[in-house]
């Protein structure tokens, strides 16, 4: 079963436009407006219009709609043979059928805009979106879809900069100059500008986004986790960013910046190049999405010695009830006073602060050393976090959220459903979290789940205290950085290490225009010279 995606295909009716014929515009999103920002189709030179005027949102052939901005004025018509001036603005979406017209701007002012057609881009198989070239033969691993930045800011269409190229050959080196300044300019690209962490846990609620890095990560927040949501809940039309979880991207943006600018983050990429590959390499072959991957680098940086306050451990930080109920051995652990402890229950006490006879009054661990404890050791571990992970992303009711891969990633740390082995359900596990948040709004699903449960200010561990969010302070602040985390070593492996065959599918994301190319992503050797 295949859903096809497609372009949009416009032509101007007047103004500097007018010209350049039938302009394609790159699908699913098209924005329109005197400064759409990067990406969006700029109208330069036509008068009354808005920064951001309208939007096109484009999936299917007779799916295809056209929306106002805010109050910005839009009118349609049948075609473009009326008088516009007795044709009310839009006040929402309104579907595009071939051959009609829409009006951006006052009367007798903006731009008329002809809409010839949606034209199909790719096929969607197998979690991805591959250009029409790849479909003939087999795809290996994920491939890249098209949900790129679009670079239609001066509305020439794909044929322009060859054509121009050639006539300028042949004419005066002044139009030779003239044809260089419509070439679109350059974006300034992000990168590390200070030792930093190597991880954050939080970031501000109101921290600034940047527009054009948001805008930049539309094609990896689909890739890594919305074709994924479309595919589990069988929802095609979430993979359109109108449906997405904006509110959640937003916080990923923002993690993003964050750890992009820190060397130290680099430079632990870098030390753990063949542990990172490992792990993606069982999650392909488990089925499961590759951006788990990231979720050891969250937890312990890929660090196998990292012990927390409630004594979890290793690469994964599993709990030791939880290793042990997975096959990752934990026994024989040495605490003050000579005790041995095992771990027999299959999943840790609730109030784990306060009840677990490991942990201290003072909050921290009395594990000291484990005459065995797998969960040091990277084989085991990720075999026992495929069996959780798995678990919960086999759910019916994650995976027909819409949001299945954000919610598992925050599984990992809040838990996916304890009532099966205590027959008590933990309020904050993710399973009772989200039937909770049904019951409360009467939603059947919501995709959108996860961004409105970030409500606390920090990622304090204090599950007394979430904020009005039906997921604990340090569950709100999780995801998100997961998911950043996982897009920057994308880049970041595959700039460096991209003839590795775990990461060698990633490479079409360094190209022009994919959105690795937006960030200054560091050469390995330089990172190594900050050691």
């Amino acid at each position: 079963m295949s859903q096809e995606r497609w372009d949009v295909v416009l032509r101007f009716l007047g103004g500097p436009l007018a010209r350049q014929g039938d302009i394609v515009c790159r699908g699913p999103v098209v924005r329109l407006g005197a400064d759409p920002g990067p990406g969006g189709l700029k109208l330069a030179n036509y008068r009354g219009l808005d920064e951001r005027q309208a939007v096109i949102t484009a999936y299917a052939e007779g799916q295809t709609s056209l929306a106002p901005v805010g109050n910005a004025q839009v009118r349609l018509a049948p075609h473009e043979h009326v008088d516009w001036t007795e044709i009310l603005p839009l006040e929402g979406p309104a579907y595009l059928e071939p051959g009609c017209a829409f009006h951006l701007g006052p009367p007798g002012r903006g731009a008329t805009v002809h809409y010839v057609e949606t034209r199909r881009l790719g096929v969607w198989e197998e979690r991805a979106i591959i250009s029409e070239a790849a479909a003939a033969g087999p795809v290996a691993g994920p491939a890249p879809s098209d949900v790129k930045e679009l670079r239609t800011d001066t509305g020439r269409p794909a044929w322009f900069i060859p054509v121009m190229s050639t006539i300028a050959a042949g004419i005066a080196a002044g139009l030779g100059l003239l044809a260089v300044t419509i070439l679109r300019p350059e974006v300034q690209r992000l990168g590390p500008v200070d030792e930093g962490m190597a991880s954050y846990e939080f970031v501000e609620l109101d921290a600034p986004i940047d527009p054009e890095l948001l805008e930049g990560l539309n094609q990896p927040f689909h890739d890594f986790v919305m074709a994924q949501n479309a595919e589990a809940a069988k929802k095609p039309k979430l993979q359109n960013p109108a449906n997405w979880d904006q509110r959640l991207l937003e916080f990923v943006t923002r993690s993003a910046e964050l750890h992009l600018k820190a060397w130290a983050f680099w430079r632990t990429l870098d030390e753990k190049v063949d542990d990172y590959a490992y792990v993606v390499d069982r999650l392909r072959r488990a089925g499961l999405p590759e951006v788990f991957a990231a979720i050891p680098y969250q937890e312990s940086r890929y660090d196998s010695k990292i012990w927390s306050p409630v004594c979890a451990r290793g690469y994964w930080q599993f709990m030791p009830e939880v290793a042990q109920r997975v096959g990752v051995t934990v026994k024989n652990c040495s605490m003050p006073g000579g005790v041995s402890w095992t771990p027999t229950s299959p999943v840790p006490p609730a109030g784990v602060l306060k009840n677990a006879e490991y942990v201290s009054s003072e909050g921290t661990c009395k594990l000291t050393t484990c005459q065995v404890d797998e969960r040091t050791e990277l084989e085991a571990a990720t075999a026992g976090a495929i069996e959780t992970l798995g678990e919960a992303y086999e759910d019916p009711t994650l995976r027909g959220s819409g949001a299945v891969v954000q919610l598992v990633i925050a599984s990992h740390n809040a838990g996916y459903d304890d009532a099966r082995f205590s027959g008590r359900k933990k309020v904050y596990n993710v399973l009772p979290a989200y039937e909770r948040w049904l019951e409360k709004t009467g939603l059947d699903t919501d995709p959108m789940f996860f961004g409105q449960q970030i409500t606390c200010e920090d990622a304090a561990y204090d599950n007394s205290n979430p904020c009005g969010s039906m997921l604990h302070r340090e569950t709100q602040h999780y995801s998100y950085n997961v998911l950043a985390q996982h897009m920057l070593a994308v880049c970041y492996y595959a700039t460096n290490y991209g003839g590795r065959s775990e990461f060698r599918d990633w490479s079409a994301y360094t190209a022009e225009e994919a959105y690795c190319s937006r960030f200054q992503v560091p050469q390995a050797d330089a990172v190594r010279e900050r050691s």
